[in-house]
C-alpha cells in the first residue's frame, strides 16, 4: 500500500467469513489498525477482523466517550462527539504520513450510518483516503431471515427509528419495502408507527444477523428491549412474477 493512504474498510455484518478478499488483504498488511469501540469492550469490527490482524500491527482504539448514556438532543452531545472525532483524526494523521499503512475497521459498510464517515469528512482533504465497501448489516439480516426484500418496481426505504413518529408512520405507509434501523429505546415508537401504517403484521425482527447468536422472529413476538445490532424488515411484494 502507498505511503500516506488511509483505508476505511468495511468488515461486514458479523460473520468473519463475510469479509471481502480485499478487506482481508488490507487488514493483514496494515501497520496500524484502528477501530471504534465502547470503553469497556473490544469493539465489534475489531472482533470480526481478529484473525487477519498481524501480531506486529499497532492498534488505535477509538473508545467513544459515551453511547446511549447521553441523548443526542443534549447540548453537549455534538460538542463532545465533535471533539472525539477530531482527536481520532489527529491520531490517524500522526501515523499515515510516516509511511505506515493505516486501516480503519468499520462494521457493515463504512458509508451507511458508519462512524467512519466522520473521519472521512475530516481527512479527505488532508490524506488520500480509499474506501473498501462491506456487506451491509441489512443485507446480512435479510439473508439470515430468508426474506426477499424488493421485487420489480418496489421502492426500498432505509429508515432510522429515531425520526419523529409521524414521519416514521408516513414513510412506512408509502414504502413498498423498508428497513428500520437504530431501534433501541425507539422500539415502542416503531410499534406504534407500524400499527398506524397498517403494517405491523409484516414486520420481521432480526437480531445480530449472520452472528452465532442471531435471532429472527416476527416483531409481534419480540419481548424486551432491542440491542444495538438489531433491525426490522418489511418486505415489498408489488408485482411479483
Amino acid at each position: 500500500m502507498s505511503a500516506g493512504i488511509f483505508h476505511i474498510v468495511g468488515v461486514g455484518p458479523g460473520d468473519p467469513e463475510l469479509l471481502t478478499l480485499k478487506a482481508a488483504r488490507l487488514v493483514e498488511n496494515a501497520d496500524v489498525v484502528a477501530y471504534f469501540c465502547r470503553h469497556d469492550r473490544m469493539g465489534h469490527a475489531r472482533r470480526i477482523a481478529d484473525a487477519h490482524i498481524g501480531e506486529s500491527a499497532k492498534e488505535l482504539r477509538f473508545a467513544y466517550p459515551f453511547t446511549t448514556e447521553r441523548s443526542v438532543g443534549e447540548p453537549s452531545y455534538h460538542q463532545d462527539m465533535n471533539a472525539f472525532y477530531d482527536n481520532c483524526a489527529l491520531q490517524v494523521l500522526r501515523e499515515a504520513p510516516a509511511g505506515r499503512s493505516v486501516v480503519l475497521l468499520c462494521e457493515g459498510d463504512p458509508f451507511l450510518y458508519g462512524s467512519a464517515m466522520y473521519l472521512f469528512d475530516r481527512l479527505k482533504d488532508r490524506l488520500k483516503v480509499e474506501i473498501v465497501p462491506g456487506i451491509t448489516g441489512m443485507g446480512g439480516c435479510w439473508a439470515e431471515a430468508s426474506v426477499p426484500m424488493t421485487h420489480g418496481d418496489d421502492v426500498l426505504c432505509v429508515l432510522p427509528a429515531t425520526m419523529p413518529e409521524n414521519d416514521l408512520t408516513d414513510w412506512l405507509h408509502r414504502a413498498d419495502a423498508a428497513v428500520v434501523m437504530k431501534l433501541g429505546r425507539n422500539l415502542p415508537k416503531l410499534r406504534t408507527a407500524l400499527e398506524k401504517a397498517g403494517r405491523e403484521s409484516e414486520a420481521v425482527y432480526v437480531e445480530r444477523g449472520t452472528q452465532d447468536d442471531a435471532k429472527v422472529l416476527k416483531l409481534a413476538e419480540k419481548e424486551g428491549p432491542a440491542p444495538y445490532f438489531s433491525l426490522v424488515l418489511l418486505p415489498g411484494r408489488r408485482g411479483v412474477r
